[in-house]
């Protein structure tokens, strides 16, 4: 896990937000939702300091945005700052709008200052808890907020019909620009926060402290985010348990637990059903992070506050932590790599007739990714940070990703791909080794815009193999484009003889983000159905930036329907 910089002029600091309810009319099916993103700069205090981040509209988080299964988006994005920006729509397929999914110099190239671009989409066969995110340095640090995707009008929940619901959000923020100029890791932040508010165990923030008041007795629907850059992020709420009701925006059989693990980028929705008689009791909901790898990190906890509202000694706005400390989550231990396994395993599609689970049961092909840490050479006439004067790397099958200076999806459709990339990435490691065993003595890696080519509807198998390359590490994978299912998972080097026989193809859990164990693997099957270029990388930005990403050029079809449409005339070209 690699944690973010400290900064006089730019505090790092982790968000736990809180973002109350999308409060508007909820659209009908089958119409075009309209947004405005206006990117602008916002002075915010956090920690006794004042600085001016990037926002949507001057909201930190930005807009909730809330849409119907069917629905049309067009989200007009003007840029007023002086940083390029694109935006992401994170875990929507984007069936054949592969322009409108955001990320720089990949499907598109960035909106630079005074310029504008119009994304536009349709939500087709989703339903659920997602986000958007700035995808280009690390601007989603403060430019992201919720997408929640309801069913279509007289569809109901498979579950019973919440009181509330409520989106949670964790995100980041960080400085790229001294880790990249180091080629060192960046350093922990300065604290956690639910809903902007450090809480009673930080410094100048004893009444920063965040509330939920409840009703007794009630279910609320809780759509946990995890925006965060850099951090896999344990979740609780003391004396209460939570059932699991989905993952990235696809239903899951229910199941209950006191804690929750969710790896940047993903998104999960719980139940909580308050407590119907608890006088004079507050409780703290609580977050602190997963921990893997070597890297230095911030081991505090934040904690928030939920309070039923009927309770007749309820909390002062001055609290005291003496007087709650009862209450506290169980959350699981920072590097607890057990639980968070058990968690995984325990994740299950729904597989009824208006949920299936249609994971491909036989496979085109099949790919072996190692993904891990390494390192490069130092700039000429410079000092690094990383291992013995070198730079931290990272890669996929030891391939670091070279960031084009075209537009990859831009290069493939108008046939230019001469100069921009290349299409022999490789489908195995070149060298084999004991992955997760001793590392082998030169973790130098190759650079490269190397990308894999499929025909249209191949069904992948993709193994995704951890390194002990500079430390066993979780690393979060996200998927463009694509839903995905996990058929198999597990510690050690993949044993292609012994492990198949242990898949699930009957109800695996299908997601668009997962995270590789520490020091394992995970195998993932999905149909390549959608035509475009897409991108596939770690969502710990740090890693991202390092290298540990690649792409995919899914071909066209034979008929219309299969085919990529031709970009808006607005788009951005370079």
């Amino acid at each position: 896990m690699a944690a973010v910089y400290k900064s006089t002029a730019f505090v790092g600091v982790f968000v736990f937000t809180f973002v109350t309810l999308c409060l508007f009319p909820l659209p009908v099916a089958g119409i075009t939702r309209y947004y405005k993103f206006d990117i602008k700069l916002q002075n915010v205090a956090r920690l006794c300091h004042a600085k001016s981040i990037v926002t949507v509209s001057g909201q930190f988080p930005g807009p909730c945005v809330m849409v119907r299964e069917g629905n049309h988006l067009s989200v007009k994005v003007v840029n007023h700052v002086p940083n390029n920006i694109t935006i992401h729509w994170h875990g929507v397929r984007q069936l054949r709008t592969g322009w409108a999914d955001g990320p720089a110099y990949v499907t598109q190239c960035p909106i630079q200052k005074g310029q504008s671009y119009v994304y536009k989409f349709r939500i087709v066969g989703q339903r659920g808890t997602l986000f958007w995110h700035a995808h280009i340095s690390w601007l989603r640090a403060t430019v992201y907020g919720p997408l929640i995707i309801l069913p279509r009008l007289g569809v109901p929940y498979p579950f019973p019909k919440p009181y509330k619901e409520v989106p949670i959000i964790l995100d980041t923020e960080a400085i790229i620009s001294q880790a990249l100029q180091t080629g060192g890791g960046p350093n922990v932040s300065d604290a956690y926060t639910i809903n902007g508010h450090p809480g009673p165990f930080y410094n100048c923030s004893a009444k920063d402290t965040f509330k939920l008041k409840v009703k007794p007795g009630k279910t609320y629907l809780l759509r946990l985010i995890n925006a965060a850059l850099n951090d896999q992020l344990f979740f609780g709420i003391a004396n209460h348990t939570l059932t699991v009701v989905e993952a990235d925006a696809v239903y899951v059989k229910p199941f209950e637990t006191e804690a929750i693990l969710l790896a940047s980028g993903q998104t999960t929705n719980v139940l909580l059903k308050t407590k119907p008689t608890y006088p004079n009791a507050s409780f703290f909901m609580a977050a602190r992070p997963y921990v893997t790898g070597s890297a230095t990190f911030n081991n505090s906890t934040v904690a928030g506050i939920l309070e039923n509202k009927l309770s007749p000694n309820s909390l002062p706005s001055s609290i005291s932590v003496k007087n709650l400390s009862p209450f506290k989550p169980n959350l699981p231990a920072l590097s607890n790599t057990s639980f968070v396994a058990n968690f995984a395993n325990k994740l299950r599609g729904l597989a009824t007739v208006h949920s299936p689970a249609s994971v491909p049961q036989n496979v085109d092909k099949q790919f072996l990714f190692t993904v891990g840490l390494g390192t490069s050479q130092c700039w000429q006439n410079r000092t690094c940070q990383g291992p013995n004067g070198t730079k931290f790397a990272a890669a996929v099958n030891n391939v670091s990703f070279t960031m084009p200076t075209t537009a990859l999806l831009q290069a493939h459709f108008f046939g230019k791909s001469h100069g921009v990339y290349k299409t022999d990435f490789p489908r195995e490691p070149k060298i084999r080794f004991d992955y997760t065993g001793t590392p082998p003595d030169n973790t130098m890696v190759n650079n490269g815009t190397k990308l894999l080519v499929l025909p249209f509807n191949t069904n992948v198998e993709l193994i995704m193999q951890d390194t002990s390359i500079l430390g066993a590490e979780s690393h979060p994978l996200h998927l463009h484009g694509y839903n995905f299912f996990v058929v198999g998972q597990g510690f050690g080097n993949f044993d292609p003889q012994k492990n198949p026989n242990n898949f699930n193809l009957i109800d695996p859990v299908e997601r668009n983000t997962v995270g590789v164990p520490a020091g394992g693997w995970i195998v993932i099957r999905f149909v390549a159905d959608n035509p475009g270029v897409w991108f596939m990388h770690c969502h710990i930005d740090a890693h991202q930036s390092w290298g540990l990403k690649m792409a995919w050029i899914v071909l066209d079809g034979d008929l219309p329907n299969q085919k990529l449409s031709p970009p808006a005339d607005d788009l951005p070209m370079c």
